[in-house]
């Protein structure tokens, strides 16, 4: 099955939509304000030595001068085990050295980028450590059995010549030896890149950046059935050549420029797909629906049959939704980035053998998933729990923030809740105080309930009270909100 990849780059972000068969599959958006420093690699400048902090300030281009600790200096660090003080930073550094350095903290308020010597490139699947020269295993990877395989298999597939060390991440488990020693002539290249710019570039100048998302889809993302790949920004395309000729030629024939009068992802209806994996409802095929809800603790997604009687009887209808849900769930986890533990409620079923079958097919449509997913069976409630690891923030997350009206909860309450709730504060208020009248600030629809519906209770409490009570509409305030002023 042939998979597109759009690349849609503007100033301010950049999207990535993977399609598969017309569907969209995954979407990536980076935006440009939101890209911090940390990662980078500079040329820097010592501006100033404070042997009193046993810091330094470094000069690397940026309108801050950054901060260098004598604990994130290499060379001051002893590296045979030995439990030595570090050397003095005054020995170290000098007013006007030049010397790499790689950002660890980005700049906060009034505070500089902290800094590091030790430099770290990361990878798919490593990281690579040039200063370093030990092999070290995440520690997701618990079984030391599989801990000592992953070393031995990146050991004999790495050059005579290496120096440097590596960390293997989680995601390299299951990689074949081909994407390792990929990432591992990737990391080797970067770094020779890094070498070369410190020689020959002046000062404060940027060596290295962390790849942005174009250039990270061109080394993850392409694969034996990637078909095509279209960037839709001339520039940009230019610039995607020349990384793509340094780092992965093979993906250079399935790069192209698309020059379309309709915006790309217009054109493969990628923003209406995007505003529907917005929404708590996803529409099936057959007239079934899905309910997804994202909350804090877990994501939890309903199947319904809705408009579906296409079955022979009613097992077979309820089987054959919960089929067709299932691959449809597979793609919402991928399009929305859920992570986290999931909660999937099918429709019950009777039989086991539909009950096998349908998770079957849950776990072959997972399969095309890059991000670690893990699923148990039917519990004894019918509901079939599964956890995908966190990569990112969700889509939602990323384009959406909490609604200012219900904060988050997804319904406001009702006009006349609100209406009752006013009339409870105006008594508590009038056994408080005493003024010459009272004045209810709300939203048009609250007032207009107090004008026609419960007019009569408010002109009950007002008897009850003595008071003038008078009614103000605020534009500006939502349902919910409201003031009871004293006059």
């Amino acid at each position: 099955m042939n998979e597109d990849i759009l690349i849609n780059i503007t100033p301010q972000e950049t999207r990535v939509a993977l399609i598969l068969q017309g569907a969209v599959q995954e979407l990536h958006i980076e935006r440009t304000l939101t890209r911090g420093l940390a990662g980078n690699v500079y040329s820097g400048k010592v501006v100033r030595v404070l042997p009193g902090m046993q810091s330094a300030f470094i000069d690397i281009g940026l309108e801050r001068a950054a901060f260098l600790h004598v604990a994130d200096i290499w060379e001051a660090r002893s590296h045979d085990g030995a439990n030595v003080a570090p050397t003095p930073i005054e020995k170290i550094l000098f007013d006007g050295q030049v010397l790499t350095v790689q950002v660890i903290k980005d700049p906060i308020g009034t505070k500089g980028a902290r800094l590091s010597t030790q430099i770290s490139i990361a990878g798919r699947m490593l990281v690579y450590l040039p200063q370093d020269c030990h092999i070290g295993i995440s520690q997701k990877i618990e079984k030391e059995s599989d801990r000592e395989l992953l070393r031995t298999r990146l050991q004999s597939l790495l050059p005579a010549d290496e120096k440097g060390g590596y960390i293997v991440r989680t995601m390299a488990e299951d990689a074949p030896d081909a994407d390792l020693a990929a990432d591992v002539d990737y990391l080797r290249k970067t770094w020779a890149a890094i070498v070369h710019g410190a020689r020959t570039r002046p000062a404060t100048s940027l060596l290295y950046q962390d790849l942005n998302l174009a250039q990270r889809v061109m080394r993850d993302f392409v694969h034996d059935e990637t078909a095509v790949i279209q960037v839709d920004s001339r520039e940009n395309y230019v610039k995607l050549v020349e990384f793509a000729q340094a780092y992965t030629p093979s993906v250079l024939s399935r790069l192209q420029h698309y020059t379309g009068e309709r915006p790309l992802f217009d054109l493969y209806g990628v923003e209406e797909e995007i505003l529907r994996a917005l929404g708590r409802r996803v529409d099936l095929k057959s007239g079934g629906y899905l309910i997804v809800d994202q909350t804090e603790a877990m994501t939890t997604i309903d199947v319904n049959t809705g408009g579906f009687v296409g079955g022979r009887n009613f097992a077979d209808t309820i089987f054959k939704t919960n089929l067709e849900a299932a691959h449809a769930i597979a793609r919402q986890l991928r399009l929305r980035n859920l992570g986290g533990i999931i909660i999937l409620d099918f429709i019950d079923m009777e039989n086991n053998e539909h009950r096998n079958a349908v998770l079957a097919e849950l776990k072959k449509a997972l399969a095309r998933d890059r991000t670690k997913v893990s699923v148990s069976g039917f519990s004894a409630l019918g509901l079939v729990e599964m956890t995908r690891k966190r990569t990112r923030e969700s889509l939602a997350h990323i384009l959406c923030e909490p609604c200012p009206a219900c904060s988050g909860k997804g319904q406001v309450k009702t006009s006349r809740t609100i209406c009752y709730e006013i009339l409870r504060e105006l008594l508590r208020e009038a056994k408080q105080f005493n003024p010459r009248e009272f004045r209810i600030l709300a939203s048009q629809e609250v007032v207009d309930l107090f004008l026609e519906e419960e007019s009569q209770h408010l002109a009950m409490l007002g008897d009850f009270i003595g008071k003038r009570i008078s009614l103000q509409v605020e534009n500006s305030y939502h349902q919910e909100q409201y003031d009871v002023i004293l006059m």
